[in-house]
């Protein structure tokens, strides 16, 4: 499995990745896995948030897509014309840590440390994301964490889950039960969060 980026922030409770590819990240709610510093141990993480920038701290991208002499460039067209935007711009995303594997065992709760700067971050295929989405255990985290878009992020993760089982309807039943136990209190966002994880 190729690495996608390395770490570039890192705290308890979420990680932030540079990519090595301008614009390629893994899709919001996608589980990634970034390396620790004990062999047998690595991090899990959801993406919520993705972003593309300047390298520069506090500077920012320019227009591109009119040059001086009045021809205009669209979209794609505009990196194939500037290729050094690769050298001056930087695609990131930031995961919020949902559990941990380790000697291959894998938990739903925080590790005891997060991943450090510069090690590396890989997006787990199908069969990892199967394997940890089989306990629903990281669910309440996802749910009450600040400052993200909570339902958002998990009702992504969940159909992605679905997606990756050949019996995914199953899996979505299961995980609405869970939801709604969690969100038992909250008819209006229980009902609202429900309608994103239907098929």
């Amino acid at each position: 499995m190729d690495r996608i980026g390395e770490v570039i922030e890192s705290s308890t409770t979420r990680f932030t990745t540079g990519t090595y590819e301008l614009l390629t990240a893994p899709p919001f709610g996608a589980l990634v896995r970034a390396q620790t510093r004990v062999p047998d141990m690595a991090v899990y993480g959801l993406v919520y948030e993705i972003r593309t920038g300047s390298k520069e701290p506090g500077g920012r991208a320019v227009v591109r897509g009119r040059t001086y002499t009045g021809h205009e460039l669209y979209d794609a067209e505009i990196y194939h014309e500037h290729p050094d935007l690769a050298e001056v711009l930087q695609t990131e995303f930031s995961a919020i840590t949902v559990g941990f594997v380790e000697e291959e065992r894998i938990y739903h709760y925080l590790p005891p440390h997060p991943p450090p700067v510069h090690y590396s971050v890989y997006q787990c295929d199908l069969e990892e994301l199967t394997k940890f989405s089989t306990s629903c255990d990281f669910f309440r985290g996802v749910l009450f964490a600040h400052q993200i878009p909570s339902d958002e992020l998990l009702a992504a993760m969940i159909r992605s889950a679905a997606r990756a089982r050949s019996d995914g309807r199953t899996y979505l039943v299961h995980a609405g039960r869970e939801v709604a136990g969690l969100l038992k209190d909250d008819y209006d966002r229980l009902t609202a969060l429900l309608r994103r994880i239907r098929p």
